[in-house]
């Protein structure tokens, strides 16, 4: 019995200092693109990007512009964890550049927009990225991948005149298929949350929130009227192809729906199928365009 505790006592102290050699290494992972690679991304391009802050009432929002503003703007919104350069490869595509004005955000509580300081409600995220279309002057198409999908259908709710269209990739947005795992639950609280880096316990902080976010969106769906584009993969571990079907069935009202679901693919549509993307947004773009010579 002795040797049974004692082993015991071992398995736990190895176990506790495992946890936190794992945290101290996350804590000097940097995830977001260097200078260099940014330098690197944009030299076959003409355009150099633009680093802009747009301070609100109670905090910063960091984002990145590119490209000739006269263009149709592009409005990208990630997921979580993550940062305006996941959306770099398509913003540094010369040939992008001459249809259309991109701009990236590092959402509420990760980058350079409150790093660690996460925002919780879906709609206080909304009302802050839109902040910068109005100081842009611009309307957009909103880009919005994993945690960025429930985002930018909420800006498509409450800011339809911000909105030319939306395109949700791998967007988490079925509260049915939000589940709370038993680990999330424990790093919430102060005596442990400081185990995990800030983009984690960003993360941690409005996954957890998200279900009665998303609960809190479900009769809205109908107000959206723009056109929508739904990508999805059916080998996406971490967002269920469920929730494409949960979109199509909610947006009811909207001027054009393409849904695009791949069996084979996984979550990571914006650096494994960027131009699935890409075929969207120029769906979007030439559909209002049709739309408007029309009217």
């Amino acid at each position: 019995m002795k040797m049974l505790l004692k082993f015991i006592k071992w398995l736990g102290i190895l176990s506790l200092s495992g946890i936190l050699i794992i945290a101290v290494a996350l804590r000097f992972l940097n995830f977001s693109a260097s200078e260099e690679e940014i330098r690197e991304a944009f030299s076959s391009t003409s355009f150099s990007p633009d680093f802009k802050i747009n301070t609100t009432t109670n905090r910063e929002i960091f984002y990145v512009t590119v490209g000739d503003t006269s263009n149709q703007p592009v409005l990208f919104v990630h997921g979580s964890p993550g940062s305006w350069d996941n959306f770099l490869t398509l913003m540094a595509n010369p040939d992008l550049l001459e249809d259309f004005y991109f701009i990236s955000v590092d959402r509420p509580g990760f980058g350079k927009s409150g790093h660690g300081n996460p925002e919780r409600s879906l709609a206080i995220q909304a009302s802050l990225i839109a902040q910068i279309l109005l100081k842009e002057k611009k309307p957009a198409i909103l880009v919005g991948h994993s945690y960025g999908g429930p985002v930018v259908v909420r800006m498509g709710i409450d800011f339809p005149k911000l909105t030319d269209g939306i395109v949700i990739i791998a967007g988490s947005v079925d509260p049915e298929l939000e589940k709370t795992k038993w680990y999330q639950i424990p790093v919430h609280y102060k005596a442990l949350s400081w185990i995990l880096p800030g983009f984690l316990y960003s993360t941690n902080e409005e996954i957890l929130a998200l279900k009665k976010e998303l609960e809190l969106m479900e009769p809205d769906w109908g107000f959206i009227t723009q056109p929508v584009s739904v990508i999805q993969g059916g080998n996406d571990q971490l967002v269920p192809e469920g929730n494409a079907d949960y979109a199509e069935n909610m947006l009811t009202g909207v001027s054009k729906l393409s849904m695009v679901q791949v069996q084979e693919m996984n979550h990571f549509v914006p650096w494994t199928n960027p131009e699935l993307i890409v075929q969207e947004l120029y769906k979007i773009k030439e559909f209002n365009l049709d739309t408007s010579l029309t009217e």
